[in-house]
């Protein structure tokens, strides 16, 4: 008995080390710029802006950690794909009724949108080869 709350409690720790190693490491994360080629979106031009084409939009915040994981990854994207998608940002503080509208209870969501419609929606972080790999099978990406 006494073997299992040595065990017990020597995993607790290890798991209280492991939480604040974790913040830690994300408080370390410094700010990155947006690229030129990501579009800023708010309530007014949403609608504008997703209309036409194929425009993938994350719902974010400045204050989450795991939205600025996503940052260097949507500029990757904005990159890479040249055009044939948007990426784009709506900060969710600024722009609550967009954000209410598409029911975003969670951040990072990215919502993938096709001539105005939501086609697929993605929650958390997610890697730039996973949503590369997610864009071409959702879409008419190639």
């Amino acid at each position: 008995m006494q073997i299992t709350f040595i065990i017990l409690g020597v995993l607790l720790l290890i798991v209280v080390f492991l939480v604040f190693r974790a913040k830690h490491q994300m408080k370390q994360i410094k700010d990155v710029k947006d690229s030129d080629k990501v579009k800023i979106l708010s309530d007014q031009n949403f609608s504008a802006q997703t209309k036409a084409g194929t425009v993938l939009v994350d719902f974010w915040a400045s204050w989450c950690m795991p939205c600025k994981l996503m940052v260097p990854v949507l500029n990757e994207l904005a990159e890479e794909t040249d055009g044939k998608v948007t990426i784009a940002k709506l900060n969710v503080d600024e722009a609550r009724v967009t954000a209410s509208k598409f029911k975003v209870r969670s951040i990072p969501t990215l919502i993938l949108f096709k001539n105005g419609k939501e086609i697929h929606r993605f929650i958390g972080v997610k890697t730039k080869d996973y949503l590369l790999k997610e864009l071409d099978r959702r879409t008419a990406y190639n």
